[in-house]
């Protein structure tokens, strides 16, 4: 089969994500699209062409002026789970849908939110200090049986988080935009302030599992750091912004709480001489929450069911905009 067919069906932009191949994406998409013709964009050149004739395009993003000749596209497969920085306009005047790479990442992200959980539960961060030093001295755990576990939203990372905690003989709440809508933890709360600090006042853990938007900005702040126990633990799984930084490193180094998890920061990335490196009860990850071996065999099941569904007239997986005439 040519790299590049005349007319593919699918075009796989030349930005990568992750570190990861984009060649290996479009490897995998073969595989699971053995009947259509995909196509690699190797340079800003092939690009614009393939672009142009084809009927689906998938990546980190698409230029507005890519579009003007693309007559042929119906679909703009996102590899991103946001879609904000998309010339979300240019690509509804043309009536092309577009999907993301929402859930692909829940897995491992998920995962880490739970392994932060037990660090802190088991205090193995110490532990690692201890051996640096060479120290062989005991030191008191906690125990992660019976805590209160707070998940601040319950999409698809919220959810996988919900899953993994079942066995731990944990209680769990749920923080919702739709409360009555119910979930899968032991109970549900919505994400009116009173809401918020009444789950608050009662957890040891809270996992922050949101999108960032203006209802989540800022939403953990000095008021709702004061509110949790001093022996709670903040994981931020989701976006820095929904934390408000100065006030959790003044929760931080006061000991107000126990300690934070933090995957995401603002500012991101966190300059080398921010005073969140210098805590010892805050843990840095750069980010890497979601990134999982499996990442191009999830994206490419998505995109494989889509373009099928443009064919047979189906519902679109992932769906963050549909054409007009859907």
């Amino acid at each position: 089969m040519s790299t590049n067919p005349a007319n593919p069906d699918i075009v796989v932009l030349r930005e990568g994500t992750e570190g990861l191949s984009m060649e290996s994406y479009a490897e995998t998409l073969r595989e699971r699209l053995p009947d259509r013709t995909v196509a690699l964009a190797r340079t800003p050149a092939e690009e614009r062409e393939l672009v142009e004739r084809a009927r689906v395009a998938t990546g980190i993003s698409i230029e507005e002026d890519r579009l003007e000749r693309a007559e042929r596209l119906e679909l703009f497969a996102c590899t991103f789970a946001g879609t904000d920085h998309l010339p979300t306009d240019a690509l509804a005047e043309r009536g092309v849908a577009v999907t993301n790479a929402g859930g692909i990442h829940a897995p491992g992200i998920a995962e880490q939110t739970i392994g932060n959980m037990l660090v802190f539960a088991r205090r193995l961060h110490e532990g690692w200090r201890r051996k640096q030093n060479g120290e062989w001295r005991h030191f008191q755990s906690h125990e992660f049986t019976d805590s209160t576990v707070t998940i601040v939203g319950l999409g698809s990372i919220g959810q996988a988080v919900v899953q993994r905690l079942e066995g731990f003989e944990v209680e769990t709440i749920g923080i919702r935009y739709t409360p009555e809508k119910g979930g899968p933890t032991d109970e549900v709360l919505g994400f009116e302030a009173e809401d918020v600090h009444e789950a608050f006042a009662r957890s040891d853990y809270v996992v922050l599992a949101c999108p960032l938007n203006d209802l989540t900005c800022g939403l953990v702040g000095e008021a709702e750091l004061a509110t949790l126990p001093p022996t709670a633990v903040v994981v931020n799984a989701a976006r820095g912004g929904i934390v408000d930084t100065d006030a959790l490193v003044a929760a931080l180094q006061s000991n107000k709480i126990r300690g934070a998890a933090l995957d995401v920061t603002d500012p991101e990335p966190l300059p080398n001489d921010h005073p969140l490196w210098d805590l010892e009860n805050c843990l840095i990850t750069p980010h890497t929450g979601g990134h999982t071996p499996k990442h191009w065999d999830r994206l490419a099941d998505i995109v494989a069911h889509n373009v099928e569904a443009l064919a047979t007239g189906d519902d679109l997986e992932n769906a963050v905009r549909r054409p007009e005439s859907d």
